[in-house]
């Protein structure tokens, strides 16, 4: 069964300008899935598919006068003395391809789709070149309502400002535990057992760690990847201290920077800064880490529920807006601020105390907005769940 992202909406005004439409994300994020909509939803005969990742669709574009690549698209029955569509999944193969893009949309009525795996190579490739002549988004594992509907459930959730009752938190609960455990890449949940769930989850890390760190980067230690990757899988939710992880892994600073880097850029982790009024402030601060997915976290570390609640509701939360942290030097905290106006604390099973403690640190960073996001039903005012974000 093929689900409707929630992102297509923002895609489908878009359709029909001339501008570049790029999707990027981790891979497994359905990101093929959904430029093979967009292709299908695109109604003219007039378009052409086609995945780079094969080797023999990647000579279509080998050629350094960009004419004769015009001519292999007309071959492949694409007609250029017309509007055209042409739709290039996983454009990373292809180092000139922004070159090309650019020079045939310049000179023929033809719109590019192009899906990436990741901005750590988009960067790269989208320099200058299409700068003006590109819309960029972001897919990301399946937030919970899509989750839902790919199980196949028809539920009509509550509005954003009414609470859930006791029923309908009983009937969505059980589907946010196996949200929690197995995470949104649609690959997992749509396996049937828990055994073929979680070998889904590591032939996903299998193939990230092969073809984005292996194949693309120009790492040689990629060992060391791997042991960062579980270091911080332990500090999920935590600040984390470069000093620290440099010493544990017998690397410099500078490269664990680099490191971090390249992970935030293939999308498998997050890091988020301190809230702050002062832009200077934020960016002195610590920053705290997060993964792009539960599952992946469940399936190679053993983090506790409270963190597994707090990844899962900044992955929620991450496409919604920017995303920050607060914490004082006395140690209180809230765990997540949305665009500076809207804070939330995510706890298993919240108490009175920490409804009261928000809502005071809330009021002293002038936040007018408030919530704690609870795992447990709770009878508390200005409780959410992940249900309803």
């Amino acid at each position: 069964m093929i689900i409707q992202r929630e992102i297509y909406p923002k895609i489908k005004p878009y359709l029909f300008s001339k501008e570049a439409v790029v999707i990027t994300g981790m891979r497994r994020t359905g990101k093929t899935t959904l430029l093979q909509s967009i292709y299908d939803d695109v109604s003219t005969a007039n378009k052409l598919f086609i995945d780079l990742e094969n080797p023999l669709n990647q000579k279509f574009f080998e050629e350094t006068d960009y004419e004769k690549i015009k001519f292999n698209l007309e071959v492949q029955g694409l007609a250029f003395g017309q509007k055209a569509f042409v739709f290039l999944d996983e454009i990373q193969f292809i180092k000139n391809l922004p070159q090309i893009v650019k020079y045939l949309s310049d000179h023929y009525p033809v719109k590019f789709f192009l899906t990436g795996s990741s901005s750590f190579y988009l960067k790269n490739l989208f320099s200058e070149s299409l700068s003006g002549r590109k819309y960029i988004f972001e897919l990301f594992p399946f937030n919970f309502q899509e989750f839902i509907l790919s199980k196949g459930e028809k539920i009509n959730f509550p509005e954003e400002k009414k609470s859930i009752s006791e029923t309908i938190y009983n009937l969505l609960s059980r589907y946010y535990e196996e949200y929690l455990k197995f995470g949104g890449f649609p690959g997992v949940i749509a396996k049937k057992t828990f055994a073929e769930k979680k070998m889904a989850l590591s032939d996903i890390f299998s193939s990230y760690f092969q073809l984005e760190v292996q194949q693309f980067s120009d790492y040689r230690k990629t060992t060391v990847l791997r042991d960062l990757i579980l270091l911080l899988m332990q500090r999920v939710g935590s600040k984390i201290d470069i000093t620290k992880l440099a010493a544990e892994l017998g690397v410099s600073r500078p490269t664990i920077y680099d490191y971090l880097g390249f992970l935030e850029n293939t999308y498998f982790i997050k890091l988020i800064k301190p809230f702050s009024r002062s832009q200077d402030a934020t960016i002195r601060g610590a920053e705290k880490v997060y993964f792009c997915d539960t599952g992946l976290l469940n399936n190679m570390s053993k983090p506790s529920d409270g963190a597994i609640l707090e990844n899962n509701i900044f992955q929620l939360l991450r496409p919604q807006g920017e995303i920050n942290y607060y914490q004082t030097k006395s140690g209180a905290e809230i765990d997540f601020i949305l665009d500076k106006k809207i804070a939330y604390e995510a706890k298993t099973q919240p108490t009175t105390q920490d409804l009261k403690r928000l809502i005071k640190i809330s009021r002293q960073l002038k936040i007018k907005e408030c919530y704690i996001i609870s795992q447990k039903f709770s009878i508390l005012p200005k409780i959410k769940y992940g249900f309803n974000l």
